[in-house]
């Protein structure tokens, strides 16, 4: 391959990322409204995030087995079809409709993560770099999407659907006109699952785990919330998410070039400390801009322990480890949003929420027992 392909690979992973920003961070916004305009239950909101979970879920394991026996283009092109056929399906449909469309969107969604992935890693010179450049796409796109959305829904939410269906299909063409390959080629080796003896696999799973459950609850929830409570209202709640991104972003680009992490399993705790103060505060909140501020707290603090946590595994990376501890830690993605959802319907939203805490503690427990385990040490 020569280098003008792998640079238009390359620049396909960062445009695709973009565009998957925007699609996949409007499902909180999306969800809201269309509770908003249909009235449905509480329950019904988690049930939908939860559904696009399950998708983003089986994404992975489909993209792990598809490019074997489709080819990579073809998989691709199969499965990210899932945002513009989605958010197509949200303004044509209801009720179980529904379902199908944010399973499609939860589909695409991890399945453009995975495609990126191997598009950027696998051509660039600098892949720390090239990484860093991908994810500061997606956060852009997410930072820009509650201006797209909350101004397309002024006028109508077929709109703001219809414009979503839209990004969806601009990134499938993107995929279409890229030169990825046909056929995928089949890679054997043999696969060391010794990983699945050590504890600290399973610490740093379980840690990954409460991180997706409370980011995810956040990402989901925290615009109905903030509507239904009447902290802040109108179209200024959804500008929540991007406060949310405009933190995550910042704080990663911190780490990644300006501080990073000389103790990084320290500094876990110590981020576990910050996520569970900053949610209790953010639930005490009773003002704007008091609400605003800690959650920019609260998203800050939790941006850095995905990454830390992944790359805590050390000697243990490898295909088959993180095929096994990311799709079981994504379960708490699914997992928590549908059980704060249920417990709304009983007790009422806030004390759904107040449920979120369970993970964020869970966070700093399983932060600390990481950060106690000796350095080398494989379990």
């Amino acid at each position: 391959m020569n280098e003008t392909q792998r640079t238009r690979l390359r620049n396909a992973g960062f445009v695709t990322f973009f565009f998957s920003g925007i699609c996949a961070i409007s499902s909180g916004v999306v969800v809201s409204l269309l509770q908003e305009q249909y009235g449905f239950a509480y329950g019904m909101t988690g049930t939908l995030l939860s559904l696009m979970s399950i998708g983003n879920l089986l994404a992975g394991f489909l993209m792990a087995v598809l490019p074997g026996k489709l080819g990579m283009k073809p998989s691709a092109l199969l499965l990210t079809a899932g945002y513009a056929v989605g958010y197509g399906l949200m303004g044509l449909v209801s009720g179980g409709g529904w379902a199908l469309a944010f399973f499609l969107v939860g589909l695409a969604k991890g399945s453009v993560i995975n495609v990126c992935t191997i598009l950027v890693s696998d051509n660039s010179a600098d892949r720390t770099r090239g990484m860093n450049l991908m994810h500061s796409c997606y956060a852009m796109g997410a930072l820009l999407c509650p201006f797209l959305i909350a101004a397309a829904a002024q006028v109508s939410l077929g709109l703001a659907l219809a414009l979503l269906a839209g990004m969806g299909g601009l990134l499938w063409v993107v995929y279409l006109a890229s030169p990825l390959e046909g056929k995928g080629k089949a890679k054997q080796s043999v696969t060391d699952w010794s990983f699945l003896r050590s504890r600290r696999f399973w610490m740093l799973t379980a840690l990954i785990f409460c991180q997706n459950a409370a980011e995810q609850s956040v990402t989901g929830w925290m615009v109905t919330y903030f509507k239904g409570s009447g902290i802040i209202t109108g179209a200024m709640a959804a500008y929540t998410v991007t406060v949310m991104w405009g933190a995550t972003l910042v704080a990663r680009l911190l780490i990644a070039f300006v501080f990073p992490f000389k103790h990084p399993r320290k500094a876990m705790v110590v981020m576990g400390v910050g996520c569970t103060v900053f949610y209790f505060a953010l639930m005490q909140a009773h003002s704007q801009w008091s609400a605003v501020l800690l959650l920019f707290a609260f998203a800050f603090a939790m941006a850095g322990m995905n990454p830390t946590a992944v790359a805590s595994a050390g000697k243990m990376t490898s295909v088959a480890s993180m095929g096994v501890m990311l799709p079981a830690a994504s379960s708490g993605a699914i997992l928590m949003p549908w059980l704060i959802g249920k417990v709304a319907d009983q007790a009422g939203l806030a004390a759904g929420m107040a449920v979120n805490l369970v993970p964020c503690v869970g966070l700093l427990v399983l932060a600390a027992l990481v950060a106690r385990l000796p350095e080398e040490t494989e379990d």
